[in-house]
């Protein structure tokens, strides 16, 4: 992808919308206020968060926390009670439905595929927000759609039927046509659901590609407190439908911050340390600023603590399965600098 069109996917092309939202000061997503709830049960109230641009942001916490019912108000698929999400400065639900598709990609948790569509159209539902009356399919779509299923390895699944396929090829369909869309912004709801550990580390490695090297801004819930802190560039805990700690992740090897992620991971071998096989781990995750301290005791490690309390029992035996399957398939998992 050239320089041109990696400023385009990143700035979201040349509308006033993004424009506007930079004017006032203000990052392209935040939520302000919020009250979420299903029916008459409530999930979080008076809940406000900033995504910051251009960050892998990750939301982790415990089952029935919120991380999900967030997102999806997020991505305007679920209409808060009160207050209000802005994407670009404007509140999301007076948006056109196109506009905010063609700034904004989500990865449900859970997706249902129409009765009898193959890999290859279902992907290239992803285009379908850039098209409109002067704008049909072109050579550019079908190159997209083409790479979409590369890079996520689908390819030769294409002329095969969604409903045939198993639950982890299922899942990297989706996320093939969430990477067609070219959204500028892109929310995934658990994207490692039903993929093995392989395939798990491969699926992040394409998200931290799609940050890295297309300026992308990446929200994604995840379970594993390894990989949120092996990929994260910014990190956001939540228990009991609010957000208790958030902070983004230095470079350092020290710091109290980095010092209260690391003992929320109990165990011998924690991220950072390397695995069995002698693989490099990532440095020593600081996370010290924003609301409730990562540092040790604080309440941002109790939540942690609450997300990760079998990490690291599994940390050793889950990379040791990292390293056989590399070994399986030719080739080591890509360290992250």
């Amino acid at each position: 992808m050239d320089k041109d069109t990696r400023q385009t996917v990143a700035d979201g092309g040349s509308g006033s919308g993004s424009e506007d939202g930079r004017a006032r000061g203000r990052q392209r997503l935040m939520a302000e206020g919020l009250t979420l709830a299903y029916d008459r049960r409530t999930v979080a109230e008076e809940l406000s968060v900033t995504i910051p641009d251009h960050s892998f942001t990750v939301i982790v916490g415990p089952n029935a926390c919120g991380k999900s019912t967030l997102l999806r108000a997020l991505s305007r698929m679920l209409k808060p009670v009160a207050g209000s999400v802005l994407l670009d400065g404007q509140a999301i639900g007076a948006m056109p439905a196109k506009k905010v598709a063609r700034t904004l990609g989500l990865l449900p948790q859970s997706s249902i595929a129409p009765d009898g569509i193959t890999v290859a159209d279902l992907v290239a539902r992803g285009r379908y927000p850039h098209q409109g009356l002067l704008r049909q399919w072109s050579e550019t779509d079908e190159r997209i759609v083409d790479e979409s299923m590369a890079a996520t390895g689908v390819a030769e699944l294409a002329d095969r039927y969604v409903d045939e396929l198993s639950g982890g090829q299922r899942q990297r369909v989706w996320i093939a046509m969430a990477i067609a869309q070219q959204t500028p912004l892109l929310l995934l709801d658990e994207p490692t659901t039903y993929l093995d550990i392989q395939h798990q580390i491969d699926v992040l490695d394409l998200c931290a590609q799609l940050h890295e090297e297309q300026g992308r801004t990446l929200v994604a819930v995840l379970h594993d407190l390894n990989h949120a802190a092996r990929y994260a560039t910014h990190l956001i805990a939540m228990r009991g439908g609010e957000v208790v700690a958030e902070g983004r992740r230095g470079r350092g090897h020290g710091g109290a911050g980095g010092a209260g992620l690391r003992a929320a991971v109990p165990g011998d071998r924690r991220p950072g340390d390397g695995d069995a096989a002698g693989h490099p781990g990532r440095p020593p995750v600081p996370y010290g600023t924003g609301r409730g301290a990562f540092a040790a005791g604080g309440r941002g490690e109790r939540v942690l603590r609450g997300v990760s309390l079998a990490a690291g029992a599994r940390w050793g035996a889950m990379s040791r399965t990292r390293a056989a399957c590399a070994v399986a398939a030719g080739r080591a998992a890509r360290p992250r600098a």
